[in-house]
């Protein structure tokens, strides 16, 4: 690939304002192309403290109309795309026991969005992938977290109204991901962010019901539906295995009452 003259551009730009900067074009799948960038940079500046995960397509159609070559490409550029860049500079990160990743998710992997169930899945992935990398790199000083942007660019251009569009400028965006890549960056946050405004998205856990097991189980399920719904009391657990463990408390509880 080659660096397109938008791209360089860019650079210009930051060179011009007295900073520095460097092109390099490559796909985000390329394992060779991105390890030769992360060496590149690291030649040049002799570290990597930074890393945005925002590379990204589209291929849009109801799940019914999609082949699964456009659903693979879509994974493959978000999800892989992330993996590929995170893991090129992972050990470096853990070395200098600093490092800032943000990954970029979407509402539409958040709570869904109608013909996106390869981008809608893509993008939760990463909410996956962040949820974990933040407590493995949490003791060598490298915070992750994902960023859910509403903005104009190439990608929104015919999907939200004109209208819309002019009140999304991706500037208004920018600041929140400074935040996130800074020295007082939160960790393993879900931050949304457009417009102007922002907000937190959670993966939560309701405290739930305990239906017990053996003959009529499923009934109880959908009798108890709406206790077992209720958000009152919901945690943000600290860690995956935090169900098993709750849920491991639960049935020695009711065994013991039975």
């Amino acid at each position: 690939m080659e660096v397109t003259s938008a791209i360089a551009g860019r650079v210009a730009i930051v060179t011009g304002a007295g900073g520095a900067a460097l092109a390099f074009a490559a796909s985000v799948t390329d394992e060779a192309a991105i390890g030769a960038m992360v060496a590149r940079t690291v030649t040049e500046w002799g570290r990597v403290d930074i890393l945005v995960n925002n590379a990204g397509i589209l291929r849009d159609k109801s799940f019914a109309k999609m082949t699964l070559a456009d659903f693979r490409l879509v994974v493959d550029v978000h999800l892989m795309g992330s993996v590929i860049c995170t893991q090129a500079v992972w050990d470096r990160m853990r070395e200098q026991r600093h490092g800032r990743i943000v990954m970029t998710t979407s509402s539409s992997g958040l709570y869904g969005n109608f013909g996106q169930a390869n981008y809608g899945a893509a993008k939760m992935a990463l909410v996956g992938l962040m949820q974990t990398l933040a407590i493995e790199g949490e003791k060598y000083g490298i915070r992750v977290n994902c960023l859910a942007p509403s903005a104009a660019t190439s990608m929104t251009q015919g999907v939200l109204p004109e209208a819309s569009l002019k009140l999304l400028d991706p500037a208004l965006v920018s600041p929140v991901l400074l935040a996130l890549v800074g020295d007082d960056a939160p960790t393993r946050a879900i931050v949304c962010a457009g417009g102007g405004h922002i907000a937190r998205a959670y993966v939560t856990l309701s405290q739930g019901r305990q239906v017990g097991g053996g003959e009529g189980e499923a009934e109880r399920v959908i009798a108890e539906w709406e206790q077992i719904s209720d958000r009152a009391g919901e945690i943000v657990p600290t860690y995956g295995f935090l169900q098993a463990e709750r849920e491991v408390a639960s049935a020695i509880a009711h065994a013991a009452d039975t």
